[in-house]
């Protein structure tokens, strides 16, 4: 594969998690073609948890880099002039630019942001309204997918939107196994394919993770509502308000993109018709596959086998 270069942009004050979760899911693997730099201003860079980071390259490795991010700091500033130089010149050749929590008021400040949707940590998305009118905040989001610009909500966000990142580049099969590694959730959808949203998901009362791996294993089978409130024990409206505080989503919808998430995985590693695969996955029909393909994705499963397959 060819190596595709990765620059974690470490700015004063950065946040450790919002460093560590990129560095951790674009690490060195044989199934990814991803190679990493930590990079920075200076020759070290001070940290919110209190301790030094000493990046690995300076900003030269920015301008080489084929996709660029930049973690979050609290509190958010402005930085550097030689910094939003750089970050402006690589959105200008076309770069992917992306964003961990607060990291999207760096980017907004180059005017990488301007014109796009954008999201941040809930705390200072008001800060980042006011602050920079030219960009469409958006709230209530677990990250956008712009095409070349992505931003996410805070913290843990950074991990949906990194795995995003993977699962377009490679495919879901290995953004599932990065996941698994992980012991994270495999992907958290809720939006079309250039733009990504899910609501930011409440603690509910209790879990209803037992039903939601009951369907995983069904997904073949016809599931209803009904069945679903049957098995966690709840009636229909109970089980609606609770799975969406759980998800982000309805059951209903969960459901679709778990079957579409088991269908290209199907697409990906075998040759099974795409007839087959639309039965395994509880779609019913080619047509139907496709459609649903067409509106989640804008494309095809077999276009979608062409760039993913085995």
């Amino acid at each position: 594969m060819t190596v595709h270069r990765i620059a974690l942009l470490a700015l004063d004050d950065v946040m450790p998690l919002d460093l560590a979760i990129p560095a951790q899911i674009f690490g060195s693997r044989p199934e990814t073609s991803y190679e990493t730099t930590v990079c920075g201003l200076g020759t070290k860079v001070d940290t919110t948890g209190g301790f030094t980071v000493l990046p690995e390259a300076d900003l030269e490795r920015v301008r080489a880099a084929d996709t660029v991010i930049v973690p979050g700091a609290e509190p958010p500033g402005r930085p550097p002039e030689a910094v939003l130089a750089v970050l402006a010149e690589a959105h200008e050749r076309g770069k992917r630019m992306v964003s961990i929590c607060t990291g999207a008021f760096a980017l907004a400040a180059a005017g990488v942001l301007d014109g796009v949707r954008a999201t941040t940590h809930w705390q200072y998305i008001d800060d980042l309204e006011r602050a920079f009118p030219a960009v469409s905040v958006e709230r209530d989001v677990l990250y956008i997918d712009e095409g070349n610009v992505l931003t996410s909500a805070g913290v843990c966000c950074g991990i949906d939107l990194c795995l995003h990142i993977v699962r377009r580049d490679h495919g879901a099969a290995v953004a599932n196994r990065v996941a698994r590694g992980l012991v994270a959730a495999p992907h958290r959808e809720g939006g079309q394919a250039q733009y990504v949203p899910a609501p930011v998901p409440a603690a509910g009362d209790a879990s209803l993770s037992g039903t939601r791996a009951w369907a995983l294993r069904r997904l073949g089978e016809p599931i209803t509502l009904r069945e679903l409130a049957r098995h966690a024990g709840l009636s229909q409206r109970t089980l609606m308000r609770r799975f969406t505080e759980e998800t982000g989503t309805t059951p209903l919808q969960w459901l679709l993109n778990a079957r579409l998430g088991r269908a290209r995985e199907l697409l990906e590693t075998t040759d099974q018709p795409v007839a087959r695969v639309a039965r395994e996955c509880g779609l019913g029909t080619a047509a139907n596959l496709r459609l649903h393909f067409r509106r989640a994705l804008d494309t095809t499963p077999t276009a979608y086998r062409r760039t993913f397959g085995r």
